[in-house]
């Protein structure tokens, strides 16, 4: 929803853009290309393993190449902009120079479901952000991102989900309620999945993404040690903004901070 809506309105500005959901190597970098614009979830405050794959196997430019980063992410914490460290860094080395970085909330795929109310509100202010994000990249204009030492820490510590999750998908499973549309295997981005006997088999390539039980039409996946953090939703956008005391008591004073903040430019 974030990169299509953002797409939307950098060509409202007279932008072509070109997008890629699954790019092989040497798809998405072009001479004629004024700027790359890279996407992603973020995953226990880090960037998501592939991504980071992806951007070490990018040629190395001989000239600068202009990157702006986007991120999506559960909670309005500056934890959150430590993902962006790692990213900043291999493109440097490899000839690109990040102008900007941008970070939107999205409802959550683990953990716990948002309400409607506040998914819904979250997708308002994300739009009202990415009105404004949208020119500055058009105009090609640098941005400040701050990461501070102990976001820095903290996200250190949490990529070991990188090692992690494999082991832990591997463990992943389907119940009883599978009805074996395969909807999993499709949708797997690392292609994990199978099918064995009308039932999805997981290998240990998981990234961790939770596509497969988020949008599991029978939820039917169970993600082994996570899986009281399993969550398979299908979120309302269009439905009634949630209001001030209807913000969920989990980090409500961060995400009234946030919805304020942005709110305020309507």
């Amino acid at each position: 929803m974030v990169c299509n809506y953002m797409k939307e309105k950098l060509e409202e500005y007279g932008n072509k853009v070109v997008t890629f959901s699954k790019i092989k190597k040497g798809e998405l970098y072009s001479s004629s290309s004024d700027c790359i614009i890279i996407a992603y979830p973020v995953h226990a405050f880090n960037a998501p393993l592939p991504i980071i794959n992806f951007i070490k196997s990018m040629k190395k430019q001989e000239e600068m190449v202009p990157v702006y980063l986007i991120q999506s992410s559960g909670e309005p914490l500056s934890l959150n902009n430590a993902a962006f460290q790692t990213l900043i860094k291999i493109l440097k080395k490899k000839g690109y120079e990040v102008y900007g970085c941008f970070s939107y909330v999205m409802p959550y795929n683990i953990i716990f479901p948002h309400s409607n109310g506040m998914a819904s509100r979250m997708w308002c202010v994300a739009r009202n952000r990415m009105d404004e994000d949208a020119k500055i990249i058009t105009d090609l204009k640098k941005t400040k991102v701050k990461i501070k030492f102990h976001e820095r820490i903290v996200s250190a510590l949490l990529k070991i989900e990188h090692p992690a999750m494999p082991i832990i998908g591997r463990f992943f499973r389907a119940s009883n309620d599978c009805i074996g549309c395969s909807l999993c295997m499709k949708n797997c981005p690392e292609q994990n999945i199978s099918m064995k006997d009308g039932k999805p088999i997981f290998k240990n390539c998981c990234s961790g993404c939770m596509g497969c039980s988020f949008n599991c039409p029978k939820d039917a996946i169970r993600i082994s040690i996570l899986d009281g953090w399993r969550v398979n939703v299908k979120y309302d956008f269009n439905a009634a903004e949630a209001t001030d005391d209807e913000i969920c008591n989990y980090l409500k004073s961060s995400y009234l901070s946030y919805f304020h903040k942005y709110e305020e430019k309507d």
